[in-house]
């Protein structure tokens, strides 16, 4: 809204034209949500506090995690979005297709996250909506995000995957996008729901994911910096950078309450929107793979679950004492702060391997 404002403005104000600068506005977008969740965080929390909006906490879980966590209010994914929005929709160009399509995503995950808090909250217990109808509208909601790429965005490229490390290493998927699109929108939406365990766990990988991909989606929509990487030049994909900055900004915000020990959990409502979003963001820049290195801790999560599922079904044995393996070490004795910083240095260094991929080519 600003940004359209001051862009309309910048004939008859000269000093405005520091406004069409992505770093500038994606600066702004990211300053202006972490202060929205700032300044909104307290109240919210007051207000969820007293009325009872609590998570429930899974009863098969190490003894002291059942202890420290009951009573915390959930569903913090609203703040974050609260302030994503705001960052986005002051400063991103709407009229751009990429940052519509990402609002959906969020938007609409966000809602199936807050629905599926809702029940947890109502039933008293951390079941929530069924694992098959939650899947289910998930690919929905994904399909949906899709045809409204493929609708508005007229471009090869979206058949296309591209590899990290290899210069000419490009396989054309052809209609095999369409599923595969699905399959990442979703699969970062629940590898990101099931890191969402431990106090910050989540935020800071996502945090380090974003700023990645803000680099990313700024240097794929200059022509300049994609040629010299030798990367796919995407028209209009740098607006990503915005939507990136904000929802940084967001989760720093929100990192302040989140922060062991955790004033608040962000719930479904931002674990499914963040992670559903960063699949987004991963295929509208064309750095799927990138995206499953940077969210290296993600892929674990996730694989940590399969791996015990599939194990206990075949064999009738766990691999881990407890799936996602961030409580299998807190079963082994670690601490819960201790899981934590480990698993944010590994987020670390996974990030700095993505960056990595572009120069190595």
């Amino acid at each position: 809204m600003l940004y359209s404002l001051f862009l309309h403005l910048s004939d008859t104000y000269s000093i405005l034209n520091v406004f069409k600068f992505l770093t500038v506005r994606t600066g702004l977008a990211m300053f202006t949500s972490m202060l929205v969740v700032f300044l909104i965080g307290t109240p919210f929390i007051d207000y969820f506090s007293s009325h009872h909006i609590h998570d429930p906490i899974r009863e098969d879980g190490p003894a002291d995690h059942i202890v420290k966590k009951i009573g915390t209010p959930t569903m913090g994914g609203v703040l974050i979005l609260i302030g994503l929005f705001s960052g986005i929709l002051l400063w991103g160009d709407l009229f751009n297709p990429y940052i519509w399509f990402l609002i959906f995503i969020v938007g609409s995950f966000g809602l199936l996250g807050a629905y599926d808090d809702y029940k947890k909250i109502k039933k008293k217990n951390s079941s929530g909506i069924s694992s098959k109808f939650k899947f289910l509208w998930q690919i929905i909601l994904a399909i949906i995000g899709v045809l409204i790429l493929i609708y508005f965005v007229d471009t090869p490229d979206l058949q296309k995957l591209y590899f990290p490390f290899f210069k000419n290493l490009i396989i054309n998927l052809g209609w095999f996008f369409i599923p595969f699109y699905i399959f990442v929108i979703v699969g970062s939406s629940n590898a990101v729901n099931l890191t969402d365990g431990l106090d910050g766990l989540a935020t800071v990988p996502v945090i380090l994911v974003a700023g990645v991909f803000a680099f990313i989606s700024y240097v794929t929509g200059n022509i300049v910096f994609s040629e010299y990487l030798l990367i796919p030049y995407i028209k209009g994909v740098g607006e990503v950078s915005v939507f990136c900055g904000s929802m940084i900004g967001a989760c720093i915000g929100f990192l302040w309450f989140n922060a062991p020990p955790a004033k608040i959990f962000m719930g479904d409502t931002g674990s499914l929107a963040l992670g559903g979003s960063l699949g987004g963001i991963g295929i509208i820049t064309k750095h799927e793979i990138v995206l499953a290195i940077t969210g290296g801790l993600f892929v674990l999560e996730a694989v940590s679950v399969i791996v015990q599922v599939v194990s206990y079904k075949l064999t009738g044995k766990r691999i881990f004492k407890m799936a996602p393996i961030h409580h299998h070490f807190e079963k082994k004795g670690w601490p819960e702060s201790t899981v934590v910083i480990r698993f944010w240095i590994i987020s670390i260094i996974l990030a700095m391997i993505g960056l990595a991929t572009l120069k190595l080519r």
